[in-house]
C-alpha cells in the first residue's frame, strides 16, 4: 500500500470514527433509590438548571438491581452543554403536585457539562454517597461541583456571624472569589452556574450583584466569552436580557435620588397638567352649552377656518401660517370635530359668504 493509499484510508477510518461519535454517561444511583426512573435532561434556562422541569428532559432509563445505570446516544450537541441526571421515585400520579414548582423533595440531581462525544461516569464517592463525582475526559464537566464546593465554604462563612458588617464584608469577598474561579476554569457556562447564584432574586445577595453590576466590567466580559465560545447557545440571549434589565433597574434607582427641590418641581408639574385637564373639561362643557360653534375655536382654528373659507388648500394655509401641512391638518381635523362636519364644503355650507 503506498502513501497516497494509507492517507486515504487514514481520512475516510477518521470520518467515520467521528461520526458514529456518541456520549456514554454511565453511574450509580443509592438502592434505596434503584426503582425510581432515572432522567436526563438539557438545561437551556440557566434560571431551571436545578429542579424537575418536564419540558427539559431528553432520555429515561431505570436502574439495575446494584444502582447501575446508562444513557448512550449520539442526539446532543457538539458544543458543550448543561445537562442534568436526576432520579425519581414520584410516582405517576404524584407528580403533577410534586413537580409543580419544579422542585420536588423525592428527587436527587446531579448538574454537569458535556457534549455528544463525552463519555461521564458517576460513581459514589468514598462514603458511598450518589452523585457527589463526575469522572470525565473532558475537564469542564465537574465545574459546577467544584463551585458548590466554594457555595458551600461560603455558606458557612455567612452563618457564622449574622450581622450586616459580616454580610458586607462577604458579599465582596465571595463575589470576587467565585468571579476568578469561574475565569480560571476557561469554561463560560461554569461562570454562567456562578452567575445563576449570584444574581438570583430570591437570594440577599441580590442587593449586592446590582451594585457590583455597576461598575464591574466582569459581566460584560463574560457575555463577550459566551458570545465567542458558544455563539450559537441560547444562553446568551438570556443572559444578555437579563444584564440589560438589571442595568436598567439600576439606572432607575439612580433617578430616584432627586433633590428636593426637583421633587417640588415635579408636583408643581403634576398639579399644572391636573389644572390644564379640568380647564380642558370645563372649557369642553361650555362648548356645548355656547350657542356660536366659532366660540370654541381657538385663535389658530379661526384664522384656518377663514382661509379655508378663502377655498386656500392646506399646503397653502401651511405657508401662510408658517407652519406644517401636518399641524394645519391637525388644526382641520380638531375644527371639523369642534364644528360637527366632516368636509370642507360642510364648512363653507356652515359659514356662506
Amino acid at each position: 500500500m503506498n502513501r497516497i493509499q494509507f492517507f486515504l484510508c487514514f481520512l475516510i477510518g477518521s470520518i467515520s470514527v467521528t461520526g458514529i461519535a456518541q456520549y456514554k454517561f454511565t453511574g450509580y444511583v443509592d438502592p434505596n433509590l434503584s426503582e425510581g426512573t432515572i432522567y436526563l435532561s438539557m438545561v437551556e434556562d440557566y434560571r431551571k438548571i436545578s429542579g424537575v422541569y418536564p419540558e427539559q428532559i431528553l432520555s429515561t432509563t431505570a436502574a439495575d438491581s446494584s444502582g447501575y445505570f446508562s444513557f448512550s446516544d449520539n442526539n446532543l450537541s457538539l458544543e458543550n452543554r448543561i445537562y442534568r441526571i436526576h432520579v425519581d421515585t414520584c410516582s405517576e400520579a404524584d407528580q403533577n403536585t410534586s413537580h409543580f414548582t419544579g422542585h420536588c423533595p423525592n428527587s436527587k440531581e446531579v448538574v454537569f457539562v458535556a457534549n455528544n462525544s463525552d463519555t461521564i461516569n458517576l460513581p459514589f464517592s468514598f462514603d458511598d454517597e450518589m452523585f457527589c463525582r463526575v469522572e470525565s475526559k473532558n475537564e469542564k464537566a465537574n465545574s459546577f461541583l467544584k463551585i458548590d464546593s466554594l457555595k458551600h465554604d461560603m455558606r458557612f462563612a455567612f452563618g457564622t456571624y449574622r450581622s450586616e458588617a459580616n454580610r458586607k464584608v462577604n458579599s465582596k469577598k465571595w463575589f470576587t472569589i467565585l468571579q476568578d474561579y469561574g475565569e480560571q476554569l476557561h469554561e463560560p457556562l461554569a461562570e454562567l452556574y456562578s452567575y445563576a447564584f449570584l444574581s438570583d432574586r430570591t437570594q440577599q445577595l441580590h442587593t449586592y450583584y446590582l451594585q457590583d453590576l455597576k461598575t464591574n466590567p466582569y459581566y460584560d466580559n463574560l457575555l463577550q466569552r459566551l458570545s465567542e465560545k458558544y455563539p450559537n447557545s441560547p444562553y446568551i440571549e438570556q443572559y444578555k436580557a437579563e444584564i440589560t434589565s438589571d442595568k436598567y433597574i439600576i439606572s432607575s434607582h439612580k433617578s430616584d435620588t432627586f433633590p428636593w427641590w426637583l421633587w417640588l418641581l415635579l408636583g408643581i408639574t403634576l398639579l399644572s397638567l391636573v389644572g390644564n385637564f379640568y380647564f380642558f373639561g370645563k372649557l369642553k362643557k361650555l362648548k356645548l352649552e355656547t350657542p356660536s360653534p366659532v366660540a370654541s375655536l381657538s385663535n389658530q382654528e379661526k384664522k384656518v377656518l377663514d382661509l379655508i373659507l378663502e377655498d386656500k388648500s392646506n399646503k397653502e394655509i401651511a405657508s401662510m401660517l408658517f407652519v406644517s401641512v401636518s399641524t394645519i391638518k391637525t388644526h382641520v381635523n380638531n375644527l371639523y370635530k369642534k364644528l360637527n362636519v366632516s368636509s370642507r364644503d360642510e364648512v363653507k355650507a356652515m359659514f356662506p359668504r
